[in-house]
């Protein structure tokens, strides 16, 4: 091991500028591609070691595939983060203005302080770090970073399929995801490491209808608008029914055994009765409702082009996070029967399956653990299921070990800042997600030194 005991100063100061650079994937038509060629300029300048040890590849105008050779033949291990945000909402009002890079009372206030600039900036600290300390990995490292997985962009896919297209088959991959969290259910108390081991599907439909238009002073019964209010509503939360993935019988299986009292004993009856499981969860609702079943949420709605017209055309964009186990067929399908109208048009905009569930019985997964002891003593890793989507999404059809794992602490209030308000993160949990990934790249191992 290379042996590093002080990690250079400065992380914060670093991170900073960082969230100074407004790289807003979804108002790339408004500030142009200025801070994107900024951002990666700003990182080249950051960590001169990491620009002059390892290649770099562009891929589209927004991927980055830095590659670290190592001293081994064996597959290589790919750690994975983006460089978008997520606009602000000038309406919110900021403790600290969110591109300003407030740094306050230990703690890096901005927005991409956690998604996903935070943990972007581990993974580079942690490889300057290592090279500074003249150390190889033992396998080949790769660096996968987009700039527009924010907007569902291509820069992921095309990094993926150019491996892939090379017979390169990440023997691990690591992308943004879980957390080191508090309280990881209402009912489960303490600190868990949450890895995401699976990650439901996204799909986007747009329901459309046509009816007279006209004067609004005698309307039909059934106007355009209101035929997709209708359709809209019909699309309630139990659209699809619930039901607990394999994945979610292993997280409650791990969680009881770390937790005290009545509630080991509730988890572990949970844990080996997935039916059970759904229909708990599913009263919960929010966060564990989302678990397991496809969820449907209705995001934008237009028609109409003045407030006495009846419009001849009305629409509604509806979200959904397909659950591991169904299809995007099956979902559509199923959209299809609840709305319960020929004359409502449901077309799929776009649509990703959910992925397969990686498994926690390999090399891989006790890697994460073996770090996760250094950085995080005493916090057991717990596999769950990714509600929202990451750019991993475009390795887990090829590579047999995805990981979605962001090694930071958050709060139940940062968790919640995340696409929101007041976005932060605690310089000391930089420092120990640099230590996690520190660890875990020194941890890795020559393929003839596993044990198979």
């Amino acid at each position: 091991m290379a042996g590093v005991t002080a990690p250079r100063p400065g992380i914060a100061e670093r991170l900073s500028q960082m969230i100074r650079l407004p790289t807003v994937s979804a108002e790339l038509g408004e500030r142009g591609l200025e801070p994107f060629e900024s951002f990666v300029a700003l990182i080249a300048e950051q960590y001169p070691l990491l620009h002059e040890s390892l290649a770099l590849e562009r891929h589209t105008e927004f991927g980055l595939l830095f590659r670290w050779m190592g001293t081994g033949a064996g597959d290589p291990l790919v750690l994975m983060a983006h460089y978008d945000v997520v606009p602000v909402d000038e309406s919110d009002e900021w403790t600290h203005p969110p591109f300003a890079g407030v740094i306050a009372d230990g703690v890096v206030h901005g927005r991409g302080a956690l998604d996903d600039k935070g943990p972007l900036i581990v993974v580079l600290e942690a490889v300057e770090n290592l090279l500074a300390a003249g150390f190889t990995p033992a396998r080949d490292v790769y660096l996968s970073l987009g700039g527009n997985e924010e907007t569902f962009g291509d820069a992921a896919e095309e990094i993926a399929r150019v491996l892939r297209e090379r017979g390169i088959t990440p023997w691990l991959v690591v992308d943004e995801g879980g957390a080191v969290v508090e309280a990881p259910l209402p009912f489960v108390p303490g600190r868990a490491a949450m890895i995401g081991v699976g990650e439901k599907g996204v799909m986007t439909v747009r329901l459309s209808a046509r009816g007279d238009g006209g004067h609004a002073s005698a309307p039909p019964t059934l106007t355009a608008v209101r035929r997709i209010a209708r359709a809209v509503d019909r699309l309630g939360p139990r659209t699809f029914r619930p039901r607990a993935s394999k994945a979610i019988g292993r997280m409650l299986t791990q969680l009881a055994a770390q937790t005290p009292g009545p509630a080991r004993h509730l988890l572990r009856l949970l844990g080996s009765a997935p039916l059970l499981t759904g229909q708990v969860f599913a009263a919960l609702g929010g966060e564990p409702a989302a678990l397991v079943r496809t969820t449907v949420a209705a995001t934008m709605q237009s028609g109409g082009t003045a407030a006495n017209v009846l419009p001849s055309a009305a629409s509604a964009t509806v979200n959904l996070r397909i659950a591991l186990g169904e299809t995007a067929q099956q979902t559509v399908l199923r959209v299809r029967r609840r709305i319960r109208d020929p004359l409502v048009s449901v077309t799929v905009v776009e649509a990703s399956e959910p992925s397969p569930e990686s498994p926690t019985d390999n090399d891989q997964f006790a890697l994460l653990a073996e770090a996760l002891a250094v950085s995080h003593p005493g916090v057991a890793p717990v596999p769950y299921v990714m509600m929202a989507a990451t750019d991993s999404r475009h390795f887990h059809r090829f590579a047999p070990a995805v990981y979605r794992f962001a090694p930071l602490d958050m709060s139940n209030a940062q968790r919640a800042s995340i696409h929101g308000v007041d976005e932060n993160v605690e310089i000391a949990a930089l420092e120990l997600g640099e230590l996690f990934h520190r660890t875990l790249i020194e941890s890795l191992t020559a393929p003839e030194q596993e044990q198979r």
